[in-house]
């Protein structure tokens, strides 16, 4: 059983802007610490940077503006906790406790995932799909339902009917869709807003890329501070996660279809 959003979905909006600030930091430091949080819905955008570079209410006004259109912005930017900043000065050391656990993708979930991605090249709006086995729903926005129910006849399409979806008839919220984005893998964080320097990213990057290799699962588990993680220096499971992240196109891009693209 799996469920899949598409990039325009609200969560995904918030979690593609969070990217896009995470972007912004790390054009104007190397190894910026940042975690963003953003909610959006109905014509304002609420956002909290706690940030080690400064992101101008302009730069963040024209992101959320491509992203998600002409909405009023709250942007709050504070600077990282004193103590937390401490922990990286003598070298990069995990940001966060946190668990992990990394799981291959199965054909079922990659099957649902080339879906969404068809269906979004076509209808480039709000959607949500499941599949379980049998069981197959569709719900995409702004298309007329008999349109989808003739390329997937066996696909419960819309059940409510035709409907508009995005960020006016909905909110949305960074990291509320990881079950899309890491399918069976687990954390205990957020993958989305923040810099390599959290575990909640790199490490679940780390976790769910040696699944995929090994085609076993994968368990770890770190405390803040911790400079080794599955006997590797902290600053390798790092660099593996930023050669993804720049792999893919930055972390806007990751945000768009999480881990399972």
């Amino acid at each position: 059983m799996f469920e899949k959003v598409n990039p325009s979905h609200p969560d995904k909006i918030a979690d593609r802007i969070a990217g896009a600030l995470v972007d912004l930091a790390y054009r104007k430091e190397e190894n910026p610490r940042i975690a963003v949080e953003v909610l959006i819905g109905h014509g304002v955008c609420h956002i909290i940077a706690e940030t080690s570079v400064h992101l101008s209410e302009s730069e963040v006004s024209g992101i959320i503006l491509r992203i998600a259109g002409p909405v009023e912005v709250d942007y709050k930017e504070v600077p990282q906790d004193g103590h937390l900043a401490q922990n990286q000065r003598n070298g990069i050391r995990c940001g966060d406790n946190g668990i992990f656990k990394g799981v291959p993708v199965t054909d079922e979930q990659e099957d649902l995932t080339e879906i969404a991605f068809l269906l979004y090249d076509l209808y480039p709006y709000d959607g949500k799909f499941i599949l379980d086995k049998d069981k197959f729903i569709i719900c995409q926005s702004n298309v007329e339902t008999d349109l989808i129910e003739g390329m997937f006849p066996e696909a419960l399409v819309n059940p409510l009917g035709d409907w508009t979806g995005g960020t006016d008839v909905d909110s949305g919220a960074t990291n509320r869709k990881l079950g899309s984005d890491m399918a069976d893998s687990v954390t205990g964080g957020g993958l989305h807003g923040k810099d390599l320097s959290k575990a909640d990213v790199s490490v679940n990057i780390y976790a769910w890329l040696k699944a995929q290799r090994t085609g076993k699962p994968v368990e770890l588990c770190c405390a803040i501070g911790d400079d080794t993680i599955d006997g590797l220096p902290y600053s390798e499971i790092v660099e593996t996660a930023r050669t993804y992240i720049q792999t893919i196109g930055g972390f806007e891009k990751f945000a768009e279809w999480g881990l399972v693209r």
